[in-house]
């Protein structure tokens, strides 16, 4: 055994830096949420826009892969990717996903899950014509999730779009946004002695959210 697996088993934390509890948490979870990102960017948390996205392809083999979260609103959470990558195929197969944000430093976490559409064109037009070129380009270059014999395929395919299409390149059609409408989240907050808050929303028929506690 390494000494690196050696030492995982002696790893401890002690949480102590806040609370969560159901008098001063919200009603609504979208708004808890926007309250706890926030304070993450106040804590200058770095990469706090990050997200663990999980999806389950038609073999039932779950992947989970790094994205940005670029807006949310009471619609859902969204982010852009290339529609082709594997995330992109298995969301077309599986509408159903989940998104973890984890706050290190905060020692907090969010889940989020629910269905999963495209937002609209004009969504998707507006985010891409606000990035930066080489960005725009990168959109074309890169045939995400494919194999590809080495990096000088991306640097080859960024020359000739970037030459095709100088400061104005349009949106790729296999390219643009995801809305994930949550039905379900869950709050996080690391406590002592492992005794953690934990908070579950629960998206009702009559679409209000019922608020229970959970054991950690």
């Amino acid at each position: 055994m390494s000494l690196s697996n050696t030492a995982l088993a002696d790893l401890r934390k002690s949480y102590e830096r806040a609370e969560l509890n159901e008098e001063a948490s919200h009603r609504d979870p979208l708004q808890q949420f926007g309250q706890w990102l926030d304070e993450a960017i106040a804590a200058q948390v770095p990469e706090p826009n990050a997200m663990t996205l999980a999806t389950v392809g038609h073999d039932l083999r779950p992947s989970t892969r790094i994205v940005l979260v670029k807006g949310f609103d009471a619609r859902g959470i969204v982010w852009y990717t290339n529609f082709d990558s594997r995330k992109g195929q298995e969301l077309a197969g599986n509408p159903f996903a989940a998104l973890q944000f984890h706050w290190v430093e905060l020692e907090r976490v969010v889940r989020i899950e629910g269905r999963v559409s495209k937002v609209s064109d004009e969504e998707s037009d507006a985010y891409f014509h606000s990035r930066p070129l080489d960005s725009r380009i990168g959109a074309w270059a890169s045939p995400q999730s494919q194999v590809i014999s080495g990096r000088g395929v991306l640097v080859a395919n960024a020359a000739k779009f970037g030459a095709k299409f100088l400061l104005n390149p349009p949106r790729p059609p296999h390219w643009g946004g995801y809305r994930l409408e949550p039905d379900n989240w869950q709050f996080w907050q690391g406590r002592k002695s492992r005794l953690h808050d934990r908070l579950r929303y629960t998206l009702n028929s009559d679409s209000t959210w019922l608020r229970e506690r959970l054991a950690p």
